[in-house]
């Protein structure tokens, strides 16, 4: 398939396009940047793994002259996955929703109309479990963040404009993505804390959350991929979950997988929890180890080890 991908920079895009592409398709990706050299260091990384593999176009948004041009170039697409999606800032209150929505669906009518003559009926979007009625969980699912209700206004625009152009659209809902190239954010604290044999603090302990393997939730994009082809409805989901449990069990997981490969002690403390901004659990309804037979998990671990060894220079 020829498949138009936005958002290859990001740690979960990253792993979606090269799970793609290992798969025979043939993807163009897509940045807003003039070059690569304008990316920060982990994104760029992630960018040359993927440079000899597929086709980069740079200084190209999504709803741009240029972003049309590049899919009357293409000639054929069979497949549009519009991952890219404004980020900066998500947890913060002040994240600018009407902005992130704009930057979202720029040009959307068109773009989608383009796409439609250049044969294109199949659209994937990602979702994210923090959107407002997403998954399963407490506080009646509703929305607790500006950055969930942006992705939930995103989705509602591209259903209204794919379903005018009898479009199959796709929604993949992604929970917590764990794994090599990962941003430097829970799990990394608790790597560079183990490293430098300090004790990491768990300040909210308690909350159910659904972490999940990226390398496993890639090979769930691409099954739904294929569950697209098949379907015959307009809109299709798809909420793939990985390890369901609070955040200190989580923890606790983390430090038994590192402790054997790394040697460190790998010692945390769980506070008490006084934080409860957040629903108590939030979580995705499709588990992706059911009927799994080609996942190793001992391998993830060792590649995810070996990604930190590199990273914090345990070589």
């Amino acid at each position: 398939m020829n498949i138009i991908f936005t958002g290859a920079s990001s740690f979960t895009g990253f792993w979606f396009a090269k799970k793609l592409i290992e798969n025979g398709n043939n993807v163009f990706c897509t940045f807003t940047d003039i070059d690569i050299n304008n990316y920060s260091s982990l994104k760029k990384q992630r960018i040359l793994k993927l440079e000899k593999k597929c086709n980069l176009v740079y200084n190209c948004k999504f709803g741009s002259e240029k972003f049309f041009s590049i899919i009357n170039e293409i000639g054929k697409v069979d497949l549009f996955c519009h991952h890219g999606a404004e980020v900066g800032n998500y947890r913060s209150i002040e994240f600018d929703i009407p902005g992130a929505l704009k930057n979202n669906t720029y040009g959307l009518n068109k773009s989608l109309d383009v796409l439609t003559k250049a044969g294109c009926e199949k659209v994937i979007l990602t979702g994210s479990v923090f959107e407002p009625y997403e998954g399963a969980g407490s506080n009646d699912l509703k929305g607790f963040s500006p950055y969930g209700l942006s992705k939930y206004f995103t989705f509602e625009t591209f259903r209204f404009f794919t379903e005018k152009l009898n479009i199959k659209l796709g929604k993949f809902t992604i929970p917590n993505p764990f794994g090599p190239f990962e941003e430097e954010r829970f799990c990394h604290y608790l790597l560079k804390n183990w490293v430098e044999n300090k004790i990491p603090s768990i300040n909210t302990p308690l909350y159910i959350r659904d972490n999940i393997p990226v390398n496993i939730l890639a090979d769930s994009y691409m099954k739904f991929i294929k569950q697209l082809n098949n379907s015959t409805e307009l809109i299709n989901k798809l909420n793939p979950s990985g390890f369901i449990e609070s955040m200190g069990t989580f923890t606790q997981r983390l430090s038994s997988e590192f402790r054997i490969r790394l040697g460190f002690d790998c010692n945390y403390e769980l506070k008490k929890q006084t934080d409860f901004d957040e629903p108590m659990i939030r979580i995705n309804t499709d588990s992706v180890f059911k009927g799994v037979d080609s996942w190793n998990e001992s391998d993830f671990w060792d590649e995810y080890t070996e990604f930190y060894k590199t990273k914090l220079n345990l070589e």
